[in-house]
């Protein structure tokens, strides 16, 4: 079993309810008007609750952050391929991916997925090799994301030559590259590759890259760290597919 601590997370698991749940601890003496919402879902899941003094929560957390709110809970389970592969046909609209090579902290993968999610990212693709984290340091940083967003184990790169013959476009995104994020089109089926700050993209994705990007600076890093990387770029993701959308609705209502 594992722990998911603090009020967000907790409520997001219980919210997407792929884990177990064996009992969640709530600090005695909290606000409840603080956990009201938690303790409804709890009681639509049928998931006891337990009150418990501080010590007993800190005995069992990572650390006093918990905020007076600690899950039991089963792992949370990753997203098979074929499962990704069933989602994305069922979207509306264009889905965009993002895949992560050489996540070396917890905390931060736990930030580029909170990003991910709020920038409109339908699953995050991580190599099998690099999920050696402590999921609770993931959680935390990650604000819910952890818990809503599709996580996807790959081995190699047969999952993602899949994906582009489905139509979806891969950009590596590398420092030196010929062509900035503002000089390609986003706004379709998209997937952005991002790689850590020691290695960078494997030579594997680089190779069936359909377009090298870069991301435009001023001078001075000569490169920038992951998370932050994901964020410019998906940020630029996000406006393209906006103002293609505003467009796509002015010229609807001009007809």
């Amino acid at each position: 079993m594992e722990h998911v601590e603090g009020r967000e997370s907790v409520l997001a698991a219980l919210g997407a309810f792929q884990r177990r749940f064996q009992v969640i601890l709530i600090r005695h003496g909290i606000h409840q008007e603080k956990i009201q919402d938690i303790l409804d879902l709890a009681a639509e899941r049928n998931v006891p609750v337990q009150i418990v003094d501080s010590t007993q929560l800190n005995d069992l957390a990572h650390g006093s952050s918990h905020g007076g709110v600690l899950a039991i809970c089963s792992p949370k389970p990753r997203t098979t391929p074929d499962e990704l592969f069933e989602q994305l046909r069922q979207l509306s609209r264009p889905p965009l991916l993002l895949l992560l090579e050489g996540v070396d902290d917890a905390r931060n993968l736990g930030f580029t997925l909170r990003t991910a999610e709020a920038l409109g990212v339908h699953a995050v693709m991580i190599k099998r090799h690099l999920w050696d984290f402590d999921p609770v340091e993931v959680a935390r940083p990650a604000s819910g994301a952890y818990e809503r967003l599709p996580l996807v184990q790959v081995d190699d790169v047969k999952v993602i030559e899949e994906l582009q013959r489905m139509g979806l476009r891969l950009f590596g995104c590398v420092a030196g590259a010929k062509r900035t994020m503002y000089d390609v089109d986003l706004t379709g089926g998209t997937i952005i590759a991002i790689g850590g700050e020691k290695r960078g993209l494997s030579g594997a994705v680089r190779s069936i890259c359909d377009r090298l990007i870069t991301i435009p600076t001023a001078g001075g890093a000569s490169s920038l760290s992951l998370t932050h990387a994901a964020a410019i770029v998906l940020g630029e993701v996000f406006r393209q597919r906006r103002f293609k959308s505003l467009h796509d609705a002015e010229q609807v209502a001009q007809e």
